[in-house]
């Protein structure tokens, strides 16, 4: 994770409506059988500047959030703005590592190639493993390796936008970093947030990751094919997505089987009409 990132508050912000804050209880102790000990004075001193130095810490960090999550809004209202100008469909593809974001990606470049121009952002913290996957199945592919960072923001799309779209792209993938978490809070400019979910996780991913299910505008349930192998109940989880996004679209499919992908490519088809 990326130290003082921003998700925190954005997270909070978008979908919980309370800001960050902590309770702490400081006890001085002034007084013992009726009588004032200037020792336990100084303690009383030790503890209230250690409590106003944490408070000054805790609102340094928000407000260091705050500046981080404003600065990226402005990147990313520049990006959609930039990318409505010129008729493209951006697509934020959002899930934890190893939900078959990548796999997905490379089967739906291929059904899509004669149909429709792509171009794919991939991140990840390190290696451009993804992208040498897609190489050669759209238009362009551009890696960013985030570092340290455990997701993508606004302004390293901005600044390579020119290099991955031409007058042809019409539709825009941005295969984020493997994280359920950050990416919820950071706009991009996309159209949609689209969230992946693999019958190899738990059911109940939803429910402990509401933020992402919430925002979101489509759930795609991966690796249908491995339901009969596993402990794992696909109502159970409709049921979770519903709780949290109660008219939120599921896709059921298999990249692998090809199961339900006609349905996702039907779909995408229609966003870029």
């Amino acid at each position: 994770m990326c130290k003082d990132c921003g998700c925190q508050e954005g997270n909070e912000k978008k979908y919980f409506d309370h800001q960050h804050s902590h309770d702490h209880d400081h006890d001085g102790g002034h007084y013992h059988d009726g009588h004032y000990h200037t020792h336990d004075h100084d303690q009383h001193e030790h503890n209230h500047n250690e409590e106003h130095h944490h408070s000054h810490h805790e609102t340094r960090t928000v407000e260091l959030e705050r500046n981080i999550l404003a600065k990226n809004e402005e990147f990313a209202h520049q990006n959609k703005h930039w990318l409505k100008d010129r008729g493209i469909t951006t697509v934020n593809i959002i899930s934890s590592p190893g939900s078959g974001k990548t796999t997905l990606l490379e089967k739906t470049l291929d059904a899509l190639k004669d149909r429709i121009h792509c171009s794919v952002i991939v991140g990840d913290q390190s290696t451009d493993n993804d992208a040498r996957r897609l190489q050669g199945k759209c238009d362009f592919v551009y890696q960013i390796e985030t570092k340290s960072s455990c997701h993508l923001d606004a302004k390293q799309i901005s600044e390579i936008l020119p290099q991955v779209v031409n007058e042809h792209t019409k539709l825009l993938f941005i295969e984020n970093v493997g994280n359920l978490i950050c990416p919820a809070a950071f706009e991009l400019g996309e159209d949609f947030k689209i969230v992946l979910l693999s019958c190899t996780e738990g059911e109940d991913k939803p429910v402990k990751y509401p933020v992402i299910f919430s925002d979101a505008s489509v759930a795609v349930i991966t690796k249908i094919d491995l339901i009969p192998h596993l402990d794992w109940d696909l109502k159970k989880c409709r049921k979770f997505i519903h709780e949290v996004n109660p008219g939120m679209y599921i896709f059921e499919l298999s990249a692998k089987s090809g199961e339900g992908m006609n349905s996702w490519f039907e779909y995408l088809e229609k966003l870029v009409k």
